[in-house]
């Protein structure tokens, strides 16, 4: 005989939430950790490297400058973004070439989203460079440092006492290089809404502006006899200035005024002409007036 139901038991189907709403509710769904911006870098995060040095034709030389980040501004970056237990560094070995992977958990696809770049030796530390080029490169894919692809040509006129010259070698170009005590610095940088980089000065370790990207720089200050820059205007109290002397112990002579072109010899400080600074740069690679041209 079929089984009786009362009213209560026929409306108490009806009380009964769905079966869906007995589950749980859902945490808020996170947004892709891969898709935090990338905050860009400042000035303080962006080194200057010397690439190159060579003559022009008129004599002068420069430097051919790039910018680079150091591996611990991806660390930071990467600990501020995703949180210091979010992101990983593992290295490994493919055809004979190391590779860095720089993996991030994705907690919307509970995954690690892997980037990987290869890296090239140094010239001091083989593995160590190369290790820490391959997490640089990796951390580009990221996007950390990305913008510096967008950096203009930088290139400095040098100052005599910046350079040296190793001669040439095997009947090639002459061979110039940097002083290790040469060195620039980023001061200002600024970016558009593309993340490119519109605005850039670039200063030596005196501080002196020796690239604006927005502004011509007049060529490298002006630098004496022996290599060393001019002592800076200013109190020198407890101090008493002499003339330099000559060889002879006689105090030398006043420089002389410079020229209309404001060409002067950097030997003796008296002005030049424009063809004896033609003559001396294609003759001696530098300025110098002719008395000077003889002692070269």
């Amino acid at each position: 005989m079929a089984e009786k139901k009362t009213a209560g038991q026929v409306a108490e189907p009806t009380t009964t939430a769905p079966e869906t709403a007995q589950d749980p509710p859902a945490a808020p769904v996170a947004p892709a950790t891969v898709q935090k911006e990338i905050p860009l870098l400042t000035e303080k995060d962006i080194e200057c490297r010397v690439q190159s040095v060579s003559r022009a034709k008129t004599g002068k030389v420069g430097a051919v400058l790039l910018l680079y980040k150091d591996a611990r501004v991806d660390m930071r970056i990467l600990d501020q973004v995703f949180g210091p237990g979010n992101w990983q560094r593992t290295h490994e070995v493919i055809s004979g070439n190391l590779f860095c992977n720089i993996d991030i958990w994705d907690p919307e696809k509970r995954a690690w989203v892997r980037k990987q770049d290869v890296g090239v030796e140094s010239n001091t530390e083989k593995e160590k460079g190369q290790a820490s080029d391959a997490f640089k490169r990796a951390g580009f894919n990221v996007g950390i440092g990305r913008e510096l692809y967008t950096g203009p040509f930088i290139y400095v006129e040098l100052a005599d006492n910046e350079f040296y010259s190793e001669g040439q070698q095997n009947g090639r170009k002459e061979v110039l290089k940097c002083y290790s005590n040469t060195r620039f610095k980023v001061t200002r940088v600024a970016y558009n809404d593309r993340r490119e980089i519109v605005d850039l000065v670039i200063v030596d370790r005196n501080g002196n502006v020796r690239f604006d990207m927005n502004k011509r720089v007049e060529g490298p200050p002006q630098t004496p006899q022996g290599g060393q820059r001019a002592p800076a205007q200013g109190n020198t109290q407890g101090q008493t200035r002499q003339a330099p002397r000559s060889r002879q112990g006689a105090p030398a002579a006043t420089p002389a005024p410079q020229a209309e072109n404001g060409a002067v010899c950097p030997i003796c400080g008296k002005p030049i002409t424009k063809a004896e600074q033609d003559y001396s740069l294609r003759k001696y690679g530098r300025e110098a007036c002719r008395t000077c041209q003889k002692a070269l």
